[in-house]
């Protein structure tokens, strides 16, 4: 029976994000890529609602013993997750993850319609800026230019922002694995160095000319780490 491996996109990401991740790992993991429900109306913290979603999904496929992986808002919910169910992950990998600091400035798309704007914000995202295909950028405005879909973002990032992990960081017990851009302008550095020396059990790699998404900037070091960790 394949070990099952959910992953979790970001505030702004997609499933996409995770395409090469997938087809490296398909054939020998279970793998799960949820669409985090951002944008369906409930009340209460955002960060709370996807947490309970996704211990909702992971109980209905009856899964055990997950492989988490979590890229900026995915990483927070991963850790949420595994501080709450440290039972039902093996092992938790964190890549740009929220939940200490974030760099508001570099990752607000707050000129909603302006479209050189989103491209130069979504361009910061990464080292190299022509990672910020048309496709990617086209996404960005479809959710920017809808108001109610804008109010569900700001309302998340709000909460990610509220809701400091630090705390719970030393109960996390499970094997974890913080890969990170040493040029990512989001969550920098020394937020990562922040994350593994606060959790237990962590190693840290670093890849460097690579922004806040290592999955899709630097595929083959990512998959490369990921696999030697879960080996």
């Amino acid at each position: 029976m394949k070990q099952s491996m959910i992953l979790l996109h970001g505030l702004f990401g997609g499933l996409s994000n995770w395409t090469e991740v997938v087809r490296y790992f398909d054939d020998r993991f279970d793998i799960y890529v949820p669409e985090l429900p951002l944008y369906e109306k409930h009340k209460g913290d955002t960060v709370e609602y996807l947490v309970n979603f996704l211990a909702l999904m992971i109980n209905a496929a009856k899964l055990e013993s997950v492989i988490l992986v979590g890229n900026s808002l995915g990483g927070h919910i991963a850790i949420r997750y595994t501080h709450r169910f440290p039972n039902k992950v093996a092992k938790l990998v964190l890549t740009g993850s929220s939940g200490l600091y974030e760099n508001t400035q570099v990752g607000s798309y707050l000129k909603r319609g302006n479209y050189s704007y989103i491209k130069e914000r979504v361009a910061a995202t990464f080292y190299d800026p022509a990672m910020a295909t048309d496709e990617l950028i086209a996404e960005v405005m479809q959710v920017t230019t809808d108001a109610y879909k804008c109010l569900c973002i700001i309302k998340a990032a709000k909460a990610t922002q509220r809701d400091q992990v630090l705390t719970r960081l030393p109960d996390i017990q499970v094997p974890a694995l913080l890969i990170w851009g040493n040029d990512d302008r989001i969550t920098p550095p020394a937020v990562a160095e922040q994350f593994r020396d606060n959790l237990p059990n962590a190693i840290l790699v670093m890849f460097q000319n690579c922004g806040h998404a290592p999955m899709m900037e630097k595929t083959d070091a990512f998959n490369s780490a990921l696999e030697k960790f879960i080996q």
